[in-house]
């Protein structure tokens, strides 16, 4: 296992905390009306008696929250599955449970045209919750391998997305744009309600992540050493895929389908600090906000007036980097 200098790390995510911080205000500032960063700065602190106050703080401030808390999560529960799977091409797109969440909250805006928002999280997990059983169900033999869990994680991840595109078109006319627009990965028109509902989930499950993380460390050594390490490692791995799933659901229920984050940002996290995932969890998570961060203000001012989704950016990103990965595992094959 490899371990890089306690002070380097310790750095690292420091300068990734400080920078997601300094891009969070910046993105404040910009938009269709650009706004001096010393109001942005007065307007978090209560000072700004300017009419931008308004514009800080009830339109971006929740749709940048927004963007560091989902990306956090996300990369969070593509660490977690990549360790569990102990494969670098795992993400919660590939084993059906983003899938699974999009269907959930499709369903339940197609029956229900008006709802609280604070219910959307929680049928995500729901539906992610019941992707996940259904994978874990089939890949169950005398215990659950991780490629058992890839392999028929594609195929439900297809037939979710199979099931979704037939409930957005069986639904009210009227619903398609808002859901179309949801399903690509968009934090257009998040508010403080949206955040509400979303926090005590992300706050609480990212903790609870790093207590898992030293069985995520044993595991990576192998099954037959982590056991005579005494690994309980059925156990441990349905926790760690929970915590996943919860994220994952908790993400998709609010900002839909941005893909490619739980691939991208544990990563680079293990470029920048090593294997360990109790230093390679935070990092991720710090990682993740960020790319979201800039996926978004990406969205908001290249095309402007038009708000493009964030998981246009990040989907535009993470495809290329799928594919650099999958080279380069396969090369030393041939």
């Amino acid at each position: 296992m490899k371990r890089r200098p306690t002070w380097k790390n310790a750095t690292i995510v420091s300068s990734l905390a400080v920078a997601a911080l300094i891009l969070a205000v910046f993105c404040l500032s910009l938009g269709s009306v650009s706004i001096p960063i010393r109001d942005v700065v007065l307007s978090l602190v209560g000072m700004n008696g300017e009419g931008s106050d308004l514009i800080i703080t009830q339109f971006r401030l929740p749709r940048i929250v927004a963007a560091l808390l989902i990306g956090a999560a996300l990369a969070v529960s593509g660490s977690l599955l990549q360790g569990v799977i102990r494969n670098p091409l795992a993400s919660p797109d590939l084993l059906g449970v983003t899938g699974g969440a999009s269907v959930a909250v499709v369903a339940f805006m197609t029956a229900f045209t008006s709802y609280s928002i604070h219910y959307v999280p929680i049928i995500a997990i729901a539906g992610a919750f019941a992707a996940a059983s259904v994978n874990y169900s089939f890949a169950w033999k005398k215990g659950v391998t991780p490629s058992r869990l890839v392999l028929i994680g594609i195929g439900i991840s297809t037939a979710m997305s199979a099931l979704t595109m037939f409930l957005l078109l069986s639904g009210p006319a009227y619903l398609a744009a808002q859901v179309l627009n949801w399903m690509t990965g968009s934090l257009y028109g998040t508010n403080w309600s949206y955040i509400k509902a979303i926090w005590p989930w992300i706050v609480a499950l990212i903790p609870l992540s790093l207590l898992y993380a030293k069985e995520l460390d044993i595991q990576a050594l192998g099954e037959e050493t982590a056991i005579g390490l005494g690994s309980r490692l059925q156990m441990s791995r349905m926790v760690a895929m929970l915590l996943s799933v919860a994220l994952a659901g908790v993400a998709v229920g609010i900002a839909g389908t941005i893909s490619f984050i739980g691939l991208l940002a544990p990563h680079m996290a293990r470029k920048l600090v090593g294997n360990r995932y109790g230093i390679v969890i935070p990092t991720a998570a710090l990682i993740g906000a960020i790319v979201l961060l800039l996926a978004d203000l990406a969205g908001r001012m290249l095309f402007l007036p038009l708000d493009i989704p964030a998981g246009v950016f990040t989907a535009g990103v993470g495809a290329p980097f799928f594919l650099y990965l999958l080279f380069r595992r396969k090369r030393p094959e041939s």
